[in-house]
């Protein structure tokens, strides 16, 4: 599994990223371009947060079952469901959501493994910082694929 932490990968992620546009459309799920984008910009609130978040019931009734899923190196199923506070069903504005997520990955990125995901995902609890690299891009990479980018 590719991690978000090695410059080839983070250049490959900002790179696809450049390539969408508001006229980018999904091959399945529900999200405009613009709401994957503010979607993956919510995502990034979890490792680069300096406060920890409270775990979630089901976090902690299931989450260390698939937490596996995250990281490893099988492809995520097509509309999986997503937690209620990252889903996004207003209008976004593409440019300001493209560009707040190039700024959030750059961030991840040049803030390092070390200074990133200092408290426990509250759906899925602990990453190492192996782990905060992988399932970033994996993330990404499922939302990028889904918008053919």
């Amino acid at each position: 599994m590719k991690n978000l932490f090695n410059k080839d990968t983070y250049e490959e992620i900002t790179n696809r990223i450049s390539k969408l546009t508001p006229q980018s459309e999904r091959k399945w799920g529900k999200m405009t371009v613009s709401q994957m984008l503010a979607h993956c910009k919510a995502a990034f609130t979890v490792p680069l947060s300096d406060k920890k978040m409270p775990r979630s019931f089901m976090g902690l009734l299931i989450g260390w079952m698939i937490k596996h899923k995250l990281h490893n190196d099988d492809p995520w199923k097509k509309n999986l469901p997503t937690a209620p506070n990252f889903i996004i069903k207003d209008d976004r504005d593409f440019e300001k959501e493209k560009q707040e997520l190039t700024a959030l990955i750059d961030q991840f990125y040049n803030k390092g493994p070390e200074k990133v995901g200092l408290f426990p995902h509250p759906m899925f609890g602990s990453f190492t910082k192996e782990q905060w690299g992988k399932s970033m891009y994996k993330h990404l990479d499922h939302h990028l694929v889904q918008f053919g980018a």
